[in-house]
C-alpha cells in the first residue's frame, strides 16, 4: 500500500467511515433476523390453505343446538325465485310453531299465475332442515338465521349461477 493510501485510511476519512460501515452492516443484519420481516420477494399474506391443515377435522355439530330449537324460525319468508320461463315467481312461504305452512307462489308475468297451497312440514333428524308435504312445489328448505333456502328436489343444496336466488328472506 503507498504511504498516500496509508495516511488516507489512518486520517479523518477512516474515522467517517468505519462507522458508517458498521452502522450499515447492523441494520442488514437485525433486518435479516428479524420474524416479522417477510422477504422481499415474497407476499405478506399467508394463503388460507396454509392457514388450516388440510387434515383439521370436520367442525362437530352440537346437537343440543340446530335450527329448530335455536332460532325463531316461526313466520313470513319472501322472495322471488326463477322460473324456468318467465321472469320469475315471488314465493311467501308461512311457518307456524305447530308445524303447518302456508305457500303462496305468484309467477310474474303470468295471468292467472297465482297458486296457493297449505300443509304439514318435518324437521330433519339433525333440526336444520324441513320438508313440506306439498306435492306440487319443491318441498325441502334449509333454515337459516331469518332465512329460508330452497333445496332441490331430494334435499341438496341448489348449485351454480343462481343458487344465491334460492334463498327467501323473513319478514321482520
Amino acid at each position: 500500500m503507498s504511504t498516500l493510501s496509508w495516511h488516507f485510511l489512518k486520517g479523518t476519512h477512516m474515522k467517517k467511515i468505519i462507522p458508517a460501515f458498521a452502522a450499515v452492516m447492523f441494520s442488514f443484519v437485525t433486518a435479516a433476523c428479524s420474524p416479522d420481516a417477510p422477504p422481499a420477494s415474497e407476499s405478506t399474506q399467508t394463503p388460507a390453505a396454509e392457514l388450516a391443515p388440510a387434515s383439521a377435522p370436520a367442525v362437530a355439530v352440537d346437537p343440543a343446538h340446530n335450527s329448530r330449537n335455536s332460532l325463531d324460525w316461526a313466520g313470513v319468508y319472501a322472495g322471488t325465485i326463477p322460473a324456468a320461463s318467465g321472469l320469475g315467481i315471488d314465493v311467501t312461504i308461512t311457518l307456524r310453531n305447530d308445524s303447518t305452512y302456508t305457500v303462496q307462489y305468484h309467477y310474474i308475468d303470468k295471468q292467472d299465475g297465482d297458486f296457493a297451497t297449505d300443509g304439514v312440514f318435518q324437521w330433519d333428524e339433525e333440526g336444520g332442515a324441513i320438508t313440506l308435504d306439498a306435492k306440487d312445489i319443491p318441498p325441502h328448505y334449509q333454515v337459516g338465521e331469518n332465512q329460508l333456502i330452497q333445496l332441490d328436489m331430494e334435499g341438496n343444496p341448489i348449485t351454480g349461477e343462481l343458487a344465491e336466488h334460492y334463498v327467501l328472506k323473513k319478514k321482520l
